[in-house]
């Protein structure tokens, strides 16, 4: 195990003082005032910067620019989201809808499917956005 694989272990059971602590010794401004579960994510993110370097500044500004525009939204990067043998659960009309993610597009029904957009549209009868129709959009 790898000193980096140490440390981020130990930042899984840190209590909350400890956490903070970790914090300090890493990054001079004050801890940020979140919940635990994040606190112990942004310390083991911490972590990693200082032992592996951090994102080229340009790769930061690009992620930063396609955060705020928006661009890259849409089926394809919800494909690259969703692991094959995800499976996506929908209550539809008092029916109960589960799409299983596959490695080529989706199973629903014994069949598959290319996008999710198709079977929102098999099950509702009018178009719609699958990621949207199944929760997996800021306005799902």
């Amino acid at each position: 195990m790898t000193r980096l694989e140490k440390e981020l272990a130990a930042v899984e059971v840190m209590s909350a003082e400890q956490l903070r602590a970790q914090w300090s010794k890493l990054d001079p401004a004050a801890p940020p005032n979140v919940a635990i579960p994040l606190l112990r994510l942004l310390v083991a993110h911490r972590l990693q910067e200082k032992r592996e370097g951090k994102l080229p500044a340009l790769v930061r500004r690009e992620l930063t620019r396609l955060a705020k525009s928006g661009e890259g939204s849409g089926a394809p990067a919800i494909r690259q989201k969703l692991s094959p043998g995800a499976r996506l659960l929908r209550e539809w009309n008092g029916q109960t809808l589960l799409v299983e993610v596959l490695e080529t597009g989706f199973r629903f029904q014994d069949r598959e499917w290319n996008s999710l957009s198709e079977i929102a549209r098999h099950v509702t009868g009018t178009p719609r956005s699958g990621p949207r129709f199944f929760g997996l959009t800021a306005n799902g």
